[in-house]
């Protein structure tokens, strides 16, 4: 696993920090999930447009 640093506001922290804390987490692990989040979005969309254009490649419907 690689280390990332960033650099926020600090009243961005501040509220961030609190989020954590009432989910009983950390900011690293808020961080970790959004960025998996993320990752899954993108397969998913990547995904779809793979399903479409094989059915669009493969269908014998026509339009008009």
């Amino acid at each position: 696993m690689k280390n990332l640093t960033l650099a926020v506001e600090d009243h961005l922290l501040d509220e961030v920090r609190l989020i954590a804390a009432e989910r009983k987490t950390t900011v690293n692990a808020l961080v970790r999930s959004h960025f998996e989040q993320l990752s899954r979005s993108r397969h998913r969309a990547r995904q779809a447009m793979a399903e479409l254009r094989e059915m669009s490649e493969t269908t014998e419907a026509r339009l008009g």
